[in-house]
């Protein structure tokens, strides 16, 4: 196929032409927008990211397009109607990185359970006396998952090893996934009420758009520990603000702000500043949050790992390599308008 590559990093060229050979390839620095004038009677396929709008206009350049190729979960930058008015194949990456945001939501759990960073603050300023670092053991206490889809079943498993015992949330139980993974369904208020931690593992929409809230975090165990690493604004700030001011929770560990905006897709933070850092800088301050001593922020790199990085690529080659032998795999469901 004749493919048009908009690249988020310099090495990626290298690594998809070693592994698409014989397929022809034009690499581009940049997003599409980038390059207003580029048009090409011959390009049957292109792979972009979100920083890449795809509408009626940018499909006109590309008159022989047959497959757009985004290398994302989202894809609402392409115009799926006009693609699909075309004739144009849409495919993403729909699954990168479950294990991976897993196990960082437990990375921070850990730091927070063991007073790690504090710990580390205080050798770095000349101390060296656990006086005052007392943590807790993760054993036996009960954590509430709220979402059990992959991640959600990933962190799952991994608190079984602890020996935790799980609660879990979801607006499609399965009694199957339950009974093989060995955790409890429960309600959102009993899983508030009962979980000494609570990890949030839901997508961002309308109905779950500050699903913990000023209304029902006084229902949160007193003491507990809240993590999350999927969408700031499940989680309304001052409501948690406002919980940790009062001790109703204990800590929290978070890869999410609200004020962050709904992004498109993690990836986009590995290709540009972050669209709202000067907002989010001026939050954090006004809501103390990164000088609460039992508080972890982290600026959404739960997904960042060279595994997951990896996986989206080799994801998006065998989009373009199943594409071009007539078999696409990955295929995002285009109704025309």
């Amino acid at each position: 196929m004749n493919i048009h590559y908009f690249a988020g990093e310099g090495w990626e060229e290298g690594y998809v032409r070693e592994r698409l050979e014989g397929q022809e390839i034009t690499f581009h620095e940049g997003a599409l927008s980038a390059f207003p004038d580029l048009s090409d009677d011959k390009a049957e396929a292109l792979c972009l990211f979100v920083d890449s709008q795809v509408g009626e206009a940018e499909m006109s350049r590309f008159p022989a397009l047959k497959l757009i190729a985004t290398r994302s979960t989202g894809f609402d930058h392409i115009d799926l109607a006009a693609a699909a008015a075309r004739g144009i194949t849409v495919v993403n990456v729909p699954f990168y990185g479950e294990n991976t945001v897993a196990e960082f939501a437990f990375a921070l759990l850990l730091a927070l359970s063991r007073r790690i960073s504090e710990a580390e603050a205080s050798v770095k300023a000349g101390g060296f006396s656990p006086n005052g670092l007392r943590g807790f053991d993760l054993n036996g206490k009960t954590i509430g998952v709220v979402g059990c889809g992959h991640i959600g079943m990933h962190l799952i498993r991994m608190a079984n090893g602890f020996g935790m015992k799980v609660l879990g949330f979801d607006a499609y139980p399965s009694p199957e996934l339950a009974r093989d993974n060995n955790f409890t369904y429960a309600s959102l208020s009993d899983i508030l009420a009962q979980s000494d931690i609570l990890s949030v593992h839901v997508p961002y929409n309308a109905h779950t758009h500050h699903l913990i809230n000023k209304e029902n975090i006084g229902t949160i165990k007193k003491g507990a520990y809240l993590i999350n690493t999927s969408r700031g604004a499940v989680i309304e700030t001052d409501a948690l603000v406002e919980a940790l001011r009062s001790g109703i929770l204990a800590g929290a560990g978070l890869d999410v702000l609200e004020e962050e905006g709904d992004l498109a897709d993690e990836m986009q933070l590995l290709t540009a500043p972050h669209p709202n850092e000067a907002a989010l800088r001026i939050t954090l301050e006004n809501h103390y949050l990164i000088t609460h001593p039992r508080v972890i922020v982290t600026p959404h790199l739960a997904f960042n790992t060279i595994e997951a990085v990896t996986r989206i690529l080799d994801t998006s080659i065998e989009n373009l390599k199943n594409f071009s032998m007539g078999a696409p795999t990955n295929i995002v469901e285009i109704k025309a308008s």
